[in-house]
């Protein structure tokens, strides 16, 4: 059975708090959030906070890595393998699927892990354990911002101009932090059990990786296996952006639809599995 709080009146000024058990399978009491609001910002600015605490760098990380990056795949896949970016300069055609999937694969790592990263506080006193993976996922959002400042000057270097199409952005943009979020929350559920999840999650990350098209354009796949790529959420998410910003090829209505449709499912099938096992963290954790 899993804990939820109840908040009952017992007197004018404190509120006192009777924690029991829930029932029934979709007793989700997504109400508590916003109850604990104020814990999810103070979350959220924490993790922020202890990523660039000690470090020589700090928030420059967030433009190093994409641009790093960016380089490699230039000199590998642009110049030596010769890979198409349809028609745009593949340096930009590549950053603009960067960012997002950084974006996401981000949010996947550091809510997978969250709840093993916060086992003292889960512990000692009662909250949403939702907060937690939900706080790892918001902090991935600052990085994400940084992130764009240099995509914004590559736009500006290559004199690419921004169209009604940027203002879809924030919809591929919460797609992504939708995906990761959905898969984080079976993930984190999974770690506190079973600690195997920690070591599946970077061949996961990077099989995730190449099987989106970031480094190559979707064009050179088949025909007849484009279908599959369809079902990769992230797919969609840079294909969006690369139509928003670059004018390329629109993602297909129907395959976005079934993607957008699978992450739903999978969302919701992960917050129902993980306010199951909530009540399991403090005794396994």
């Amino acid at each position: 059975m899993t804990t939820e709080a109840k908040i009952i009146q017992g007197s004018p000024d404190v509120p006192e708090i009777v924690v029991e058990p829930s029932h029934g399978w979709l007793r989700l009491e997504l109400g508590d959030l916003w109850r604990y609001r104020e814990l999810l910002y103070f979350l959220t600015w924490r993790d922020i906070k202890v990523r660039y605490k000690q470090t020589f760098l700090g928030a420059s990380w967030a433009i190093l890595q994409p641009l790093l990056t960016m380089i490699l795949f230039s000199v590998v896949f642009g110049y030596f393998a010769g890979l198409p970016s349809e028609g745009v300069p593949y340096p930009v055609f590549t950053l603009t699927a960067l960012v997002p999937w950084q974006l996401f694969a981000y949010a996947l790592n550091q809510s997978s892990t969250s709840l093993i990263a916060d086992k003292n506080l889960i512990t000692k006193i009662y909250f949403p354990r939702l907060v937690i993976p939900l706080s790892s996922v918001l902090s991935a959002l600052l990085d994400f911002l940084i992130a764009s400042l240099l995509l914004a000057g590559m736009l500006l270097i290559y004199r690419l101009p921004l169209t009604w199409r940027a203002l879809t952005l924030p919809l591929w943009v919460g797609l992504a932090l939708l995906t990761a979020m959905a898969v984080g929350l079976w993930l984190s559920a999974l770690n506190v059990q079973y600690r195997d999840v920690r070591y599946t999650l970077p061949f996961l990350t990077q099989f995730w990786m190449y099987a989106t098209p970031i480094a190559y354009s979707l064009t050179i796949v088949p025909e007849q296996w484009r279908w599959l790529y369809s079902l990769n959420p992230m797919t969609g998410v840079v294909e969006g952006f690369r139509w928003a910003l670059l004018g390329t090829s629109s993602p297909a209505t129907g395959p976005a639809l079934v993607s957008a449709l699978l992450v739903l499912l999978l969302f919701l099938g992960g917050l129902v599995y993980f306010k199951r096992m909530e009540d399991r963290f403090a005794d396994v954790v």
